[in-house]
């Protein structure tokens, strides 16, 4: 299994929410799907829909390519700098 979250990606939940539920539950895609074809648990799944853990680029990208949606439609980040 891939390791979804570390130390610095947890605390970047704070600045990053995400539609990953919403969007696959309207493309009618269960999370088993995403488990076995990006090769993580589904834990992992519930814990980035839930906003508990982040993402990486790399599986954020996969996610996007999957669901056939653009990435920024999926995760919106939250401007800290305005």
């Amino acid at each position: 299994m891939i390791t979804i979250c570390s130390v610095t990606e947890i605390l970047l939940t704070t600045y990053m929410e995400n539609r990953l539920a919403q969007i696959r539950k309207e493309k009618k895609i269960g999370q088993s799907y995403l488990v076995e074809k990006l090769g993580v648990s589904r834990q992992s799944i519930s814990s980035i829909e839930n906003g508990r853990c982040t993402p990486s680029l790399e599986l954020a990208m996969d996610i996007a390519y999957l669901l056939d949606v653009p990435i920024d439609e999926i995760f919106i980040h939250e401007n800290r700098f305005k």
